[in-house]
């Protein structure tokens, strides 16, 4: 098990039980299971106590957690059937964008994702979950592709951002997004979008326009990364933990201003701790998203769909200033 700093009296109490079950396993004239219930009992009281009272900072650490339930996960906890699509027609098939067919309790799906990887060369393989044009291309590619066979659309995101090399400006990084956002505003089908991780900037939002869009609890979704605020405003990294609760990116804020739909608990410890308890919750909301959806109309669902993105926001006019 890996523990982040905030972590550090779980870490402590874990290496005293690991000692325990050790010497209980090779003492056999020692009975310590008693000592170990105990122990264990302890154990989840400092998690509730941790997890209770956690800042926006250890939120974000918690969805980079190297050990959280990727795309892929889900989708094999999920989802029958998966048959993954490649490419964008245009320039190759980008890795760090994923998506295909699936069955979800039988009913077809069409599933899109990013995928960061699983160790430091999948992480490479997949561009650690920054998606280029062709990525946003390829995603396009399937939503159309679903929406022509009428299969419902879901989207899980985690990505540290679009990726924001020279290659990929001039292969039309921006036009790629912007395209997506029109484009899913008015898709025939339901579209539901689940944030499993990082939801940063456009390279989450090109993905993320749906019917339904919700939050794991430990998650984050705003327009610039912490330790990118932090380095633009003060000039260092320093200052990433004041810049992460002046974003207001947690799940708790962004249901707050009316910019998801919902937030989905995650066990307590993390989704990293409890994944398969966690991919169960999540496809309870998932189904019952679908089952909602269900009862509308294609024109309603877009209808309701862009009047929800185009009410967001709030702004508060000044008087105009004329130079002299």
């Amino acid at each position: 098990m890996q523990f982040l700093d905030f972590e550090k009296p779980l870490e402590e109490l874990y290496s005293q039980l690991n000692k325990l079950k050790e010497m209980n396993a090779k003492n056999h004239h020692v009975d310590a299971t008693d000592s170990i219930r105990e122990l264990e009992a302890t154990i989840e009281s400092t998690r509730k106590q941790i997890y209770a009272n956690l800042t926006p900072w250890q939120r974000v650490q918690l969805s980079r957690h190297p050990e959280r339930p990727y795309t892929l996960y889900y989708i094999e906890k999920l989802f029958s059937n998966f048959t993954e699509l490649y490419g964008d027609r245009q320039v190759k098939d980008d890795k760090a964008m994923i998506g295909g067919m699936a069955e979800l309790d039988g009913r077809p799906i069409m599933v899109i994702g990013q995928q960061k990887g699983i160790n430091t060369k999948m992480r490479q393989m997949r561009n650690f979950g920054m998606a280029n044009p062709e990525g946003y291309r390829k995603a396009l590619r399937l939503m159309k592709m679903a929406e022509k066979f009428n299969c419902p659309i879901i989207t899980l995101i985690d990505t540290p951002g679009a990726y924001p090399g020279l290659e990929a400006e001039e292969r039309g990084q921006g036009e790629a997004i912007a395209r997506n956002l029109f484009e899913m505003i008015n898709l025939k089908v339901p579209v539901i979008c689940v944030i499993i991780g990082e939801g940063a900037s456009g390279g989450a939002l090109g993905i993320g326009i749906g019917d339904k869009v919700y939050m794991l609890e430990n998650t984050w979704y705003t327009v610039i990364s912490p330790e990118s605020c932090s380095s633009i405003l003060w000039r260092s990294w320093n200052f990433k933990e004041k810049a992460a609760d002046q974003l207001k990116l947690t799940s708790e804020d962004m249901s707050g201003f009316g910019l998801v739909d919902g937030v989905i608990p995650e066990p307590v410890g993390g989704a990293h701790a409890y994944p398969e308890e966690m991919a169960a919750m999540l496809k309870n909301y998932l189904l019952s998203a679908l089952q909602e959806l269900d009862t509308k109309t294609p024109d309603q669902r877009t209808t309701e769909r862009i009047e929800k993105f185009s009410k967001m926001g709030f702004y508060k006019e000044g008087a105009i200033v004329v130079a002299e």
